[in-house]
């Protein structure tokens, strides 16, 4: 097995410090700096270090096997790729026909379980022990656990939020992970009033647990001023999808750009011209692509997506405790799009809300327990599905041909899009906080902080599984071992004294 950490004298006789893995993401990925010999940063970069492929292995593959293939992308949001497939292969089944009320709402509460049980994760699990304990706190208690220790009842709220989202996809799919459910042309399965009144027995306190969060993670941010407001604070534009009056809608609608003073760059762009509004650059040092607006080059065209963007971007919101948080945000920044990267802490709670505020609403819809399924159509050769994935704008594009196989396949995963900002992120905080400054693990995790913002899938496909070791040594322009750092398997944290002459890799693990 591979050391998690790299180290090398860079070949331009700059220092180069490697911090892999990056921890509490999904996925793997690593970062590198770039020291000059005064510890000026000079370059900082993400990369993901893992191969998807989906897009290749799916072809030859029948269409109809496709929503269900393509779940295995990841094990944390695999109904936004079963969605999002399915959109696409309802082209194949029913053409330009739009799929019955009845399974459209069923697919909606699906999807709003997703991303409320998502959202949760994300900020109780991986973030909350930042905002609560500090970037700079102990490693061992900077975790679920310490939030569980600490604050017992806040890490409870968030475990039962997210067993509620997971109940309800094991209600409607058969599975809390990969099951089946959406498929080419609609549902594949009736709501029984009996599971319908299940899911409707626990909403209420699960939306008042929502609207507690909102509040902490508002307050937290708040609380942070001037320093979270200005940390990893870029300006950038937004996509997301809205409705045709401008509302956010996470599971259908037309593309929005806004820029950064909020005004539209692009607005009302059909999900099927999304080839020519977005181009993808591929770098040499990632297997990640950096989409950006065709029109603008990857210079200037590059754009964030997920909470924050479509809280950024939206008119209004649908529900009325989701849509005060909303106004309360905007009216954070006097009207104007927030930029801050942590402020994606609290827009993540205000879609949280959301989704349970809409989870409520459509479970009291009698269309929501009816049976016509299916829908019918003529079939065409060629499918695009968008949604709002918890992470952002998610674009699953397939063609077949005459033998119903798939021969062209295209996804742009949300932290695709938002792999500039990224970038972005890790290069502010990097030049802000590490600059000239020796290594110790809270600086290091300043730099996670800022990734962890965004809830980055790092492949969408693969996941860590518990303690990893972590390694981070900083060498001098020659090559000499000037600084160490160790994390061991147990999690304790060791920064030992350096040999005399000490060169990379000439001391025990």
């Amino acid at each position: 097995m591979p050391s998690p950490l790299e180290t090398a004298q860079d070949p331009s006789g700059l220092s180069r410090v490697v911090i892999e893995p990056v921890s509490r993401v999904e996925g793997h990925g690593k970062v590198t700096l770039l020291l000059d010999e005064h510890r000026h940063v000079k370059q900082a970069r993400l990369h993901i270090v893992e191969f998807r492929g989906f897009e290749r292995f799916i072809q030859g593959r029948p269409y109809w096997e496709v929503p269900t293939l393509v779940q295995r992308l990841c094990g944390i949001c695999p109904v936004s790729h079963l969605l999002a497939a399915s959109k696409a292969c309802d082209a194949f089944v029913i053409g330009n026909a739009r799929i019955t009320p009845t399974a459209e709402k069923l697919r909606r509460l699906l999807h709003f379980a997703q991303v409320l049980q998502s959202n949760a994760l994300h900020f109780f699990h991986l973030a909350s022990p930042d905002l609560l304990f500090g970037f700079d706190d102990a490693v061992a208690h900077r975790n679920v656990v310490g939030v569980l220790q600490d604050h017992r009842e806040l890490g409870l709220q968030g475990i039962r939020i997210r067993k509620y989202g997971q109940e309800v996809i094991r209600l409607l799919t058969g599975k809390r992970v990969h099951g089946t459910g959406s498929v080419p042309g609609g549902f594949n399965k009736a709501l029984s009033i009996e599971d319908r009144n299940l899911m409707l027995d626990d909403i209420g306190q699960i939306t008042d647990w929502c609207a507690h969060a909102l509040g902490l993670a508002r307050d937290l941010f708040l609380a942070g001023q001037p320093e979270q407001g200005a940390f990893a604070n870029f300006p950038s534009m937004f996509m997301s999808l809205v409705r045709p009056d401008g509302a956010s809608d996470l599971y259908d609608g037309a593309l929005r750009v806004n820029d950064a003073h909020g005004l539209h760059v692009v607005d009302q762009v059909d999900v099927h011209d999304y080839g020519q509004l977005l181009q993808e650059e591929v770098k040499p040092w990632t297997y990640m692509k950096f989409p950006h607006l065709r029109a603008m080059g990857p210079e200037h065209g590059w754009y964030r997506v997920g909470p924050l963007a479509r809280i950024n971007n939206a008119s209004y919101l649908d529900t009325p405790r989701a849509e005060a948080a909303r106004e309360e945000f905007k009216a954070w920044n006097h009207g104007k799009p927030v930029t801050a990267s942590l402020a994606q802490h609290w827009a993540r709670m205000i879609d949280m809300l959301h989704c349970a505020e809409s989870i409520e609403r459509l479970l009291h819809d009698p269309d929501i327990i009816g049976t016509d399924l299916m829908a019918k159509g003529t079939p065409l050769r060629e499918g695009i599905g968008v949604i709002e994935a918890p992470r952002g704008t998610l674009i699953h594009h397939f063609r077949i041909g005459d033998d119903d196989l798939i021969n062209y396949a295209n996804l742009i995963v949300s932290t695709t899009h938002n792999n500039t900002a990224l970038n972005e992120a890790v290069r502010s905080v990097a030049a802000k906080y590490f600059d000239g400054r020796a290594l110790t693990e809270g600086l290091l995790n300043h730099i996670e902080v800022a990734i962890r913002a965004y809830d980055p899938c790092l492949s969408c496909a693969t996941h860590a599984v518990g303690k990893m070791p972590l390694r981070v040594e900083l060498l001098d322009a020659n090559g000499q071992a000037i600084d160490l750092l160790l994390k061991h398997e147990d999690g304790r944290i060791e920064h030992p004294p350096l040999p005399v002459g000490a060169q990379s890799g000439n001391w025990p693990s």
